[in-house]
């Protein structure tokens, strides 16, 4: 009699109650049942595995569909597509091309569980390889093993890269949009393994939500890119409207200042009111001419030097005419009236001028232009009075009063020394705006004016030399010019011969070689003697011998005497002291002792040549 549990009915208990338990399909298999029972409950349990796989398979696509609709990065789309394709299907690796469509190929853009940088860097011609033959008919296609499988094109770099990475099973799907292609979704084995239609069909699955994903994220990418460009023409035309704004608001500003009779300083207040930061106006000579807001102040660059006319932007500016030049964010331009430069307008701003800004200041430069020439019409009616009064004092017209009153009419003292400059280097068209930038120089208390081909100047003062090096080295910022002076002069009866010193010196410092500098007579040396029309000998002697003179009188020696023997021996201690009649050590040590006085350079040629001429003019007025 058979046992209780080899029932059949028993067993087909068991083996549904197995299935109920979603036991697995090797306990099943294991379980005693009739046969074509146990192939039912396998055949069940099978179709409701499979139904799970896709159930599952179904709800990792619904995952990434959603991951991917939340990511706008391309990079980070592809990435997540290959990263999920490798854990759904179990492979090795995954990984994905893009279609080229300028080189008409496919690269290989992102790669998971990939070792090989050979294939990495592949790129796959439509019709070699799996990939190449999936890119050119769009269809999938899928190998457990590729090396064997004479389907395909095989290649030396693709087959390289296959064999580098270790590749056997290969299963390949097209990513397409409305007919576009758009790349390959692969995904590879490193064992010979045979893809099921469920997984090619699930990979085809992923590279159509891999597909429209990346046609999506182009799509944003060329939608924020046209945004941008949106947000950047309105941003334009709103900028492109405040400079209208702005340039609207400039002419009206500068306009305002014309009609007004506004001068230079106020078309700079205006310019720093409307671009802020600091304005210098620097004229055809070098100097300020009007300055608004924080500039750089004249003392920081030394006694000569203003930091402003030192920059490199600024000569800039003189060179490039009528041209807005910049340089470490500051701007500077030309002032120009009928070709001639009658300034620099230097502009610094507290941010980047954009193209309205350039115009204002291009504008204001115009404006500083037309004011000016306002200013010099009004300064060359006001200069040709000066110039008859220059004429009539050289000439001496009229008496000693009358020429006294001049003087005064002109600003200055008849009372208080005056020195009288001769200005030379100014060509015949620019003679008389170099007289006005030559008054704007001396001041309003000088008296400047022209005679034949030169610019003359009284201006009040003693020291004649350091009066002329002021003004060629001040003018030399502009142009250059050669300065002689003489005086001081305290009688209106002496212009005239001072004239005649003043321009001769002014010609001896060009033929010296020494044009664009500044003299008096009296500081030439013996050229001093020779182109004063009155030289003072005994001064010229006094002034180089004089310590030695002294010490002579005072002590009863007679250093002066050994200095003339001394030269008239060839600078001979030895044959000096055979004509006096002394010891040798006698002279060293009056030699010593001039050294003392003259200083310790009295033997260098040119202060021997001073010397020498001085000891012979002492001789001619002991004589006489």
């Amino acid at each position: 009699m058979a046992r209780e549990e080899d029932d059949p009915i028993d067993q087909v208990t068991r083996l549904l109650e197995l299935l109920a338990s979603d036991a697995s399909m090797a306990r099943l298999a294991a379980s005693p049942a009739p046969d074509g029972i146990k192939d039912l409950v396998m055949r069940v349990s099978g179709t409701r595995d499979e139904h799970r796989r896709r159930e599952s398979a179904q709800t990792a696509l619904l995952d990434i569909a959603r991951e991917l609709a939340s990511e706008v990065d391309p990079a980070t789309v592809l990435e997540a597509i290959v990263r999920r394709a490798r854990t759904l299907l179990g492979t090795d690796l995954t990984y994905l091309t893009l279609y080229d469509p300028q080189a008409g190929d496919t690269f290989m853009r992102v790669t998971d569980g990939s070792v090989s940088a050979e294939f990495q860097s592949l790129r796959l011609e439509l019709g070699d390889g799996l990939g190449g033959l999936v890119a050119s008919t769009h269809k999938p296609y899928w190998t457990a093993d590729y090396s064997a499988d004479q389907r395909f094109s095989h290649t030396s770099a693709i087959d390289s890269g296959v064999s580098d990475e270790g590749i056997v099973a290969i299963c390949g799907t097209p990513l397409i949009v409305e007919s576009h292609f758009v790349g390959v979704l692969f995904a590879a084995n490193r064992s010979p393994r045979p893809f099921s239609r469920s997984e090619v069909g699930l990979l085809g699955n992923l590279a159509a939500l891999a597909a429209v994903a990346i046609v999506q994220t182009r799509a944003l990418a060329e939608a924020q890119t046209a945004l941008s460009a949106l947000s950047e023409a309105h941003e334009m035309v709103r900028q492109q409207a405040l400079g209208v704004e702005r340039a609207a608001a400039a002419h009206d500003r500068f306009a305002s200042v014309v009609l007004e009779g506004g001068g230079v300083s106020d078309v700079t207040r205006a310019l720093v009111e409307l671009l802020g930061g600091w304005v210098v106006l620097v004229d055809d000579a070098g100097e300020r001419r009007s300055a608004f807001g924080p500039a750089p102040d004249p003392a920081d660059g030394g006694a000569d030097a203003d930091p402003i006319v030192q920059l490199s932007v600024v000569d800039r500016a003189r060179h490039e005419i009528g041209r807005l030049v910049e340089d470490d964010g500051i701007h500077a331009i030309g002032v120009i009236a009928a070709r001639e430069q009658l300034g620099t307008l230097v502009v610094s701003a507290p941010r980047t001028l954009e193209d309205a800004d350039q115009r204002t200041v291009e504008r204001a430069a115009v404006v500083t232009a037309l004011v000016l020439l306002f200013e010099r019409q009004a300064d060359e009616a006001r200069q040709s009075a000066r110039h008859r009064i220059v004429t009539d004092l050289l000439a001496a017209r009229g008496g000693h009063e009358d020429r006294t009153a001049y003087l005064r009419d002109a600003g200055l003292d008849p009372r208080s020394p005056v020195c009288l400059l001769v200005v030379r280097g100014a060509g015949p068209t620019q003679l008389r705006s170099r007289a006005l930038t030559v008054s704007t120089v001396l001041g309003e208390r000088s008296l400047v004016g022209t005679h034949d081909d030169e610019i003359v100047a009284l201006a009040p003062g003693e020291d004649a030399d350091a009066l002329a090096r002021s003004l060629a080295g001040r003018m030399a910022k502009g142009a250059s010019v050669t300065v002689g002076c003489s005086g001081p002069i305290r009688d209106v009866d002496d212009l005239p011969a001072a004239h005649d010193e003043a321009a001769r010196t002014a010609r001896a410092l060009i033929a010296l070689g020494r044009s664009g500098t500044g003299a008096a007579a009296t500081e030439l040396g013996f050229a001093g003697l020779i182109v004063g029309s009155n030289p003072d000998v005994q001064e010229y002697v006094t002034t180089v011998l004089g310590p030695v003179l002294r010490y002579d009188l005072d002590h009863g020696s007679d250093l002066v005497g050994t200095l003339a023997a001394y030269f008239a021996a060839g600078s001979s201690p030895r044959h000096a002291a055979t004509s006096l009649h002394v010891h040798v050590n006698t002279v060293a040590q009056r030699l010593g002792r001039i050294s003392a006085l003259l200083g310790e350079h009295w033997q260098r040629p040119e202060q021997a040549l001073e010397i020498q001429l001085a000891l012979r003019l002492r001789r001619l007025l002991d004589d006489s």
